[in-house]
């Protein structure tokens, strides 16, 4: 009985104090809505790809709930623009995502509308490249009406796509001899040779790559100085057997645009994906691919910047590569599989896991590069640098192949890790040499034995151990070194590279690595 009459009690001041309330009676808005900003800027997008989603926050500052008579594009149904009011599309049919009626906000409350894009650049009459995109999301009417702006520049390109169903989905896929034994093979992986007519890109306009572009046997891709060149995710070149690649990019006079450059990264142009890694594929050089030089080039983003499978006693190398910058890559920078490799002024950071790695043997020659890595050391399981001439099986056998040469000259090997090279093998052709070269090593337990004599001429020469290498910030990929850096003046000789990767004469300052040493402005 107690029970009974206390919940009748209770039940009896809830409805009291209910029907005193007017949290449902809700006034128009006045126009006197407050905005976290004024205008909306979606980050620069490729034309009929989507953007990235963004907000704006609407504030009722008053002590009264109000309803919001209308949200809507001006543009209306016919705007390229689509938003998203606290969890709702609006109307229905063609004036989804344009047009809200009677929205509620609860005094000294705010909500969110979120909006995105999708826009054809074809449709808006632009005479160029690229084209402001402006529309305004309205609030309320005629004298109660404010207003946000919202602006997006739209850039056009040239894609490069696979065949695809209704649905959209990639469903070609590229057929080519993957195992050297003169037999087509069949592949999982997406995308289709080009055609004689896209084996040249220019600086005109950016391309955009889904799947994988091939370069077929006897082809040749060349991207000119300038070119822009942007994957979509699982996206990549590859360079089958017998095919080359010339990246021709130039030195630029500008380090913050650089021009010249050829710039090779993900699809996305938000700042947010700047320096995210992992957003691409691979640059992939198969064994019988030729001949591939890659002169100022900055590749970034990638899950492997350059993979090089083979050629190992080629006339020519397989890849020289000059003046070039690979950057957050979420694997490698660059790896080579009994391959060879010329590089000068390279410099590769930010890895997940070795910055260049040499593995199944091969022929490398490195000089004035900066080979470091400053990934979190806690996930990656390997050094800037690794060496190796084996490959084991399943049942831990390894199988051997020669390491003929790996010189590095004149280069920084370094990292926030320690040890930051790896040297491993398990034959006799084993022949490698660090020359004048900054280098992180600082284990008690490897120095002094094996691959690590450091003493030993043969193997290292004129080397500094673990001293700063003073980099301008290499957590940024700013990689100059300063007047303090150990790398300063490390020899008397360039090895023939006699000007810095941006094109300043050694003459004055032998350093050691891609860069002469700098003041570095404030």
């Amino acid at each position: 009985m107690k029970r009974l009459l206390s919940f009748l009690l209770c039940f009896g001041i809830l409805l009291f104090w209910s029907s005193c309330r007017n949290d449902f009676e809700f006034s128009p808005s006045q126009g006197n809505l407050e905005f976290a900003k004024d205008t909306i800027y979606l980050d620069t997008v490729f034309t009929n790809i989507g953007s990235s989603t963004y907000n704006l926050k609407v504030y009722n500052r008053s002590d009264d709930d109000i309803v919001i008579p209308t949200i809507q594009l001006e543009n209306g149904t016919s705007s390229y623009y689509r938003m998203n009011v606290d969890g709702t599309t609006g109307l229905e049919g063609e004036q989804e995502g344009k047009f809200f009626e009677d929205v509620e906000l609860l005094a000294n409350d705010s909500l969110f509308i979120f909006i995105e894009t999708t826009i054809d650049i074809s449709t808006l009459g632009s005479l160029g490249n690229q084209f402001l995109y402006t529309d305004r999301i309205l609030f309320d009417a005629g004298s109660n009406q404010q207003d946000i702006d919202v602006v997006t520049l739209v850039k056009d390109a040239v894609f490069i796509y696979p065949s695809r169903d209704e649905d959209t989905n990639i469903i070609e896929t590229l057929t080519f001899d993957v195992d050297g034994d003169g037999t087509p093979d069949e592949t999982a992986l997406q995308g289709r040779f080009l055609e004689d007519s896209e084996l040249t890109f220019t600086n005109e306009k950016p391309y955009v790559i889904y799947g994988y572009a091939g370069v077929d046997t006897g082809k040749t891709l060349t991207m000119e100085a300038g070119a822009r060149v942007h994957f979509h995710a699982d996206s990549g070149i590859i360079v089958t057997d017998g095919a080359t690649l010339n990246i021709n990019g130039d030195i630029s006079t500008n380090q913050e645009t650089l021009e010249n450059e050829v710039i090779l990264q993900g699809d996305r142009l938000e700042p947010l994906y700047e320096d995210i890694p992992g957003q691409w594929g691979t640059i992939w050089l198969f064994n019988g691919s030729e001949n591939i030089s890659i002169n100022y080039a900055t590749i970034k983003n990638a899950t492997i910047g350059i993979i090089a499978d083979g050629n190992r006693d080629a006339t020519n190398d397989k890849l020289t590569i000059t003046n070039t910058q690979i950057y957050n890559t979420s694997s490698f920078g660059i790896r080579g599989t009994a391959t060879s490799i010329t590089a000068e002024n390279v410099v590769i950071n930010n890895c997940g896991q070795s910055a260049f790695a040499g593995t199944l043997g091969g022929k490398y020659n490195f000089t004035h590069c900066t080979i470091a890595n400053y990934w979190n050391s806690s996930f990656r399981d390997f050094p800037a640098l690794l060496l190796n001439d084996f490959v084991l099986d399943e049942n831990g056998t390894p199988t051997v192949f020669g390491l003929v040469e790996a010189n590095f000259n004149n280069c920084i090997i370094y990292g926030n890790d320690n040890p930051e090279f790896l040297i491993e093998n398990a034959g006799n052709t084993f022949n490698y040499k660090f020359n004048n070269c900054l280098l992180r090593f600082n284990n008690e337990t490897l120095s002094g034995t094996g691959n690590y004599d450091f003493d030993n001429v043969t193997f290292f020469e004129n080397n500094v151990f673990n001293e700063d290498p003073d980099f301008e910030d290499p957590f940024e990929n700013l990689m100059r070194i300063g007047n303090d850096s150990a790398a300063n003046a490390i020899n008397t000789s360039t090895f023939g590279v006699d000007n810095d990767i941006n094109g300043e004469s050694r003459t004055s300052s032998i350093d050691a690595g891609a860069y002469i040493h700098t003041t570095f402005e404030d």
